[in-house]
């Protein structure tokens, strides 16, 4: 699935190391095609502090509108 800029995305694997678990909301901010198809998505604290930035593969990815 092919995702958008800026499109609000949930977390589909847990990453415990980074308190960051599945469910947790987060934003597009780069798509990459080449070599393979996979997003940068920050996700951010209720102050909208940077947690994390991470590169994942669109099955690590679930639409918010598709809920």
């Amino acid at each position: 699935m092919q995702y958008s800029l800026l499109e609000v995305v949930q977390l589909q694997q847990d990453f415990p190391n980074l308190s960051l678990f599945r469910g947790s909301t987060g934003t597009i901010v780069d798509t990459y095609m080449d070599p393979h198809e996979a997003y940068e998505v920050e996700f951010c604290d209720d102050r909208g502090v940077t947690i994390a930035l991470l590169t994942l593969r669109p099955e690590q990815l679930r639409s918010i509108s598709n809920l």
